[in-house]
Parts: structure tokens; C-alpha cells; sequence
């Protein structure tokens, strides 16, 4: 009797430990942006907690779980009314949002970024409003952009229209200017999400020429209805952000996995995998369910689409889309 007391207690005792740190990181992260008030919410959490696991070991269990139970309920009540929102003053690559209109086969797309970097402190800023004929659309490829080893990567995704002009489209975190990325922090409402279109010499050049990360691009092989589907899904996206904003989150809501959602939706029921987080291996899910070009492994899709050195001499070039895919052999 006395063991299934004390293995209920480690349980128990287990239980306030995690929803502890959960409630600690929760509070940290979203209490960031000033240190006084992080310290000083942290600090208290943590000594309620303690003092919860102190009336446990002295085994007042139900005093214990009750006292708990309420110090939990009001930091979840606290959570659920934390809301995101569209009005804080934005790092100036997200400062604005694209939106866009869908008039038969034309979109109009406003708020396109087209910045010129030369650093990432100095840059010209522009937002220009385009128009894109889908009658045209021809490509779909996927830019992968590793910053953090080879299992985490950026995801864009660009079309191809007829007349030689990509857009890509990007879903990035919304950062507030001054604050600092955290994978950690991604999970506890740090961020807003945002989709963006950009041309790839803007959203390329900036991780290639400016952050210096790894890029490599992969043709992707989908149907034109398809293609079309997606275009305007990216679209609806952005726009539905612009009316009703949202929390990034490091798992459900992040580069990989809207695509992946979008995807779903026009194409149907596709295989959940580890790769679609560890997004680093995305070729190799990709390639498995028949979206790259079958004639070439992973390994030599890889080869012939790292265009990382291909962008840094193409750098301004007007023709900067195409000279990224140099060598990069079409689909079949």
C-alpha cells in the first residue's frame, strides 16, 4: 500500500514538474519584452510552484493537487486571452502583408517585397503591386534555405510564369523590430505568421547573398489545375491573415507544414512523416511520393540544384531567376 502511495506521489509530483516548466517557459517568452516584469512573473510561478511540491512531500496530496489545480487554471485562463494581432511595430521585411484579388485567370498581387540588400541593416525597401496571368503559369519549384544544419531548412516555394517572371512565396514568422528569432519561443505565441510574396532575387539573394545560408532549389512536378490551386490557395492564406492574424508555432504553424496543409487540399490524403518537420530532409519525402523528377536521385537533385554559389554571382542581375537554375535540368 504503502509503494502504490509513493509511486502515485512520483506521479503526481511528475505532473506539477512539467506543467511547471511548460508554465515557466510560457511566461518567459511571452513576458520577454521586458525583463522586470519576465523576473518577476517567472520568479513567482516558480516559488508557487515549489511551494505546491513542498505540500505534496509532506503528503497533503489533495491540498497539494487543489492548490495546483487553481494556480494552473488561472495561467491557462491567462493564455487562452492572449491574442494575436496585425498592430506592433514590424522588422521592415514584414512590415507589410500581401493580400490579393483573383479576377477569372488574373491576380493582382499588392504589397510584392522587392527589397535591394546589401546587408542586413542596409537595404532599399519596396513594395510594389503586380499582376499575374495564370494562364501563364508554367513552374512550380521548392527553395530550400538551411541556417541551422542539415535538418532544418526554410521552405519557399515559387512559381514560373512563360514570360521568364517568378514570384515566391514564403511563410515567415512576424517579428517585431528589435526581437530576436527562438525556435523555443515559437512554441509559447511569440510570434504572428505571415505570408509573403516576394521576387526570388529579394527573397533568395537576402539568405544566400546577405545571411549566408545554403540553398538548393527542386523542381517540382504537379499539374497545371494543380499548380493553379495552389497559387490561389497561397493567396486565400495571406489573405485570411491579413483579416484574422494568427500565432506561429514551431510544429503546427510553420514554413513546411501550411504548405503541407495547403497541399493536402488540393491533391488529397498524403503521408505524414518526420521529414515534414525535420524539413531539412524534405527532398527526400518529396521524391518518395513522386513530386520530383524521377530520372535523378535525392543525391543528384541536391547536386544540380544547390544554388547557393550561382546566386551569389548572379547577386543584382536582372536575370537572377534564371541564372539560379543554370544546370538544373527541366522535368521530363
Amino acid at each position: 500500500m504503502e509503494a502504490l502511495r509513493t509511486a502515485g506521489l512520483a506521479i503526481v509530483v511528475s505532473i506539477v514538474v512539467v506543467a511547471a516548466v511548460w508554465g515557466a517557459l510560457a511566461l518567459w517568452f511571452k513576458l520577454s519584452a521586458k525583463r522586470n516584469p519576465t523576473l518577476l512573473g517567472v520568479g513567482a510561478w516558480t516559488f508557487f510552484c515549489l511551494v505546491v511540491i513542498v505540500v505534496l512531500s509532506m503528503g497533503r496530496i489533495a491540498a497539494g493537487i487543489t492548490l495546483f489545480a487553481v494556480l494552473f487554471a488561472a495561467l491557462l485562463i491567462w493564455w487562452s486571452l492572449l491574442k494575436p494581432s496585425n498592430d506592433r511595430v514590424w522588422n521592415d521585411d514584414v512590415a507589410r502583408m500581401t493580400n490579393g484579388v483573383a479576377a477569372g485567370d488574373v491576380v493582382t498581387l499588392q504589397n510584392v517585397r522587392d527589397f535591394d540588400w546589401r546587408s542586413r541593416s542596409d537595404y532599399d525597401a519596396r513594395w510594389e503591386t503586380r499582376v499575374y496571368d495564370l494562364r501563364r503559369l508554367r513552374s512550380l519549384d521548392m527553395i530550400l534555405s538551411y541556417w541551422a544544419g542539415p535538418t532544418i531548412a526554410h521552405t519557399l516555394v515559387s512559381f514560373g510564369f512563360d514570360d521568364g517572371a517568378q514570384v515566391v512565396f514564403t511563410v515567415e514568422i512576424r517579428r517585431r523590430r528589435g526581437q530576436l528569432f527562438s525556435e523555443i519561443g515559437g512554441f509559447f505565441k511569440m510570434y504572428e505568421l505571415s505570408i509573403v510574396a516576394a521576387t526570388e532575387r529579394d527573397a533568395v539573394r537576402v539568405r544566400t547573398n546577405v545571411r549566408g545560408e545554403d540553398d538548393y532549389l527542386y523542381r517540382v512536378r504537379l499539374a497545371p489545375a494543380q499548380m493553379r490551386s495552389l497559387f490561389l490557395a497561397y493567396v486565400d492564406a495571406a489573405n485570411r491573415l491579413v483579416e484574422t492574424p494568427r500565432f506561429y508555432n514551431t510544429i503546427t504553424a510553420n514554413c513546411t507544414t501550411i504548405i503541407y496543409q495547403m497541399v493536402v487540399r488540393i491533391v488529397g490524403r498524403l503521408p505524414l512523416s518526420p521529414r515534414l518537420l525535420l524539413s531539412g530532409y524534405l527532398p527526400e519525402y518529396v521524391h518518395a511520393i513522386g513530386g520530383l523528377d524521377s530520372r535523378h536521385s535525392v543525391p543528384a537533385l541536391r547536386a544540380l540544384g544547390r544554388i547557393t554559389e550561382r546566386a551569389r554571382a548572379a547577386d543584382r542581375s536582372p536575370s537572377f531567376s534564371a541564372d539560379i537554375r543554370a544546370g538544373i535540368p527541366d522535368l521530363d
